[in-house]
């Protein structure tokens, strides 16, 4: 969900997570859900609207170690020459009522905020953790989407209903990757190695990228910080096939249909890819002029620190993505996804997503062959100003986060001077910028007394550090 994974260890009155908790207060993040809401919320869980069909596969989640809100469960199968996808999405609407405290919350967070020591959900635990979420052992009302692929991992048929869904295991990563590897893995999970690498391969083909973006671990210990980064495993990039595969099958349905609401992205400006091959330069990244772009990213290993850092920074290029409503059957224009290189929407998280809880009401809608209900209609056309909010705010918990992060990192290391390169310069202020250091891979505030250099090496002195401010300042040497 975040574009920059974060988590923190240590001591909860470390300073780190001292300003951490001081950034929660200072953004307005809410500590807690209302009486209402709890209350309402509590009813739910125990009376939600059940579909009258079930399907008893031997479902499946895959998830980072300990989670616990759960919106995706699958089966895979062969299915001819090719294969058939069953893709289960946590059925919110069945226990959201429509204008209740729920849902009023719900369109006041828009989604879950994370912050590297936790999260603020969207909805309460007692439904995002528990009896909304496709936890193993227990039966619960989903989505239900069938997409069948040729032998190539190509798109055949899509359709998606109501049904209960029971799963039957909850596997981390590392785990579900070790069973793939060492042969142990049933079929059902087998297969996501066998479609996913078809999925990977045909986003290859028509363009499109997907970022293997790391984890980062700030560990604390005796008062200083030391920064890791955990590499994700191949079976990451096949399980979040799985979910741009869904994603790209409901932008389909809903295009069909003429209503809907898909999530765009704009090609990059040529500002922002000059200063990531500024970036590049300053992490000794290889990125010759004729080499596009997504190539580059392809060719990186996520297990080099380098690249790691690199990887993180190309999350800067999915700045501008949005959602957009049509109805009517006029499509926008553009309607794709220039990262995806397709036309795809949100729908595969709807306990920590507001808009994906529409459009599976929409695509729902659309396979039944019935209208739209009234209260995903009356919403619509609201609903890219609320994302557009949310994402606002959750991009300035990243945001602040990582300033906080890296204040926390060079803290007692004021005064010594780095190399690194300047990715950006002000417009109206070129004696100020950012920088980015070779080692430690952080990206900075830094003034100086004359114009910086943009694109060039720039040896610069740390002159502040307080994860208490929040920023860190470098000065020209």
């Amino acid at each position: 969900m975040p574009r920059r994974l974060m988590r923190v260890t240590g001591a909860a009155e470390a300073p780190l997570r001292s300003a951490l908790g001081r950034l929660r207060t200072a953004l307005g993040v809410p500590e807690g859900f209302p009486a209402a809401v709890l209350a309402e919320a509590e009813s739910a869980a125990g009376a939600p609207r059940l579909p009258a069909a079930t399907v008893d596969l031997p479902f499946f989640t895959v998830d980072p170690p300990g989670s616990a809100d759960l919106d995706q469960a699958m089966h895979l199968a062969r299915h001819g020459s090719g294969f058939r996808v069953h893709y289960a999405i946590a059925d919110v609407a069945a226990f959201v009522a429509p204008g209740g405290a729920i849902d009023r919350e719900a369109h006041r967070r828009v989604q879950t905020l994370y912050f590297p020591d936790g999260k603020v959900p969207l909805h309460p635990p007692v439904l995002s953790e528990a009896a909304a979420s496709l936890l193993p052992g227990q039966t619960v009302p989903a989505l239900l989407w069938r997409i069948d692929l040729d032998a190539d991992g190509r798109t055949t048929a899509a359709e998606v209903r109501r049904a209960l869904v029971r799963s039957r295991a909850r596997l981390d990563y590392a785990t579900a990757q070790a069973r793939i590897d060492d042969g142990t893995a049933p079929e059902e999970l087998a297969l996501l190695r066998d479609v996913g690498l078809r999925r990977e391969e045909l986003e290859r083909e028509r363009g499109g990228i997907s970022l293997r973006t790391p984890e980062q671990e700030i560990t604390e210990q005796d008062g200083s910080y030391r920064l890791s980064y955990r590499a994700p495993r191949p079976a990451d990039g096949w399980n979040a096939q799985l979910s741009l595969l869904t994603g790209m099958a409901a932008a389909e349905i809903m295009t069909r249909a003429g209503t809907g609401v898909l999530r765009t992205l704009p090609t990059a400006p040529g500002g922002a890819v000059a200063r990531l091959r500024h970036s590049a330069k300053a992490l000794h990244i290889d990125w010759p002029h004729h080499v596009p772009y997504a190539d580059v990213v392809r060719s990186l290993d996520p297990r080099d620190a380098r690249h790691a850092a690199f990887l993180l920074e190309c999350t800067t290029l999915l700045r501008g993505a949005g959602y957009t409503v049509f109805t009517g059957g006029r499509l926008p224009s553009p309607a794709i996804h220039a990262a995806v290189a397709a036309a795809y929407t949100h729908c595969t998280a709807p306990l920590r997503r507001l808009i994906d809880r529409y459009t599976g009401e929409l695509c729902v809608a659309a396979c039944a062959g019935q209208g739209v209900p009234e209260w995903v209609l009356g919403a619509l056309d609201g609903l890219p100003g609320e994302m557009a909010e949310g994402a606002r705010r959750a991009n300035t918990v990243e945001r602040e986060s990582v300033d906080i992060v890296e204040a926390a990192l060079l803290r007692g290391r004021v005064g010594e001077v780095f190399d690194g390169f300047v990715v950006e310069v002000g417009e109206r202020e070129p004696r100020v910028g950012t920088v980015h250091l070779e080692d430690p891979a952080v990206v900075g505030r830094v003034e100086g007394d004359t114009p910086l250099p943009l694109g060039e090496r720039l040896r610069v002195r740390l002159t502040r550090a307080d994860p208490g401010t929040a920023k860190i300042l470098f000065m020209a040497v």
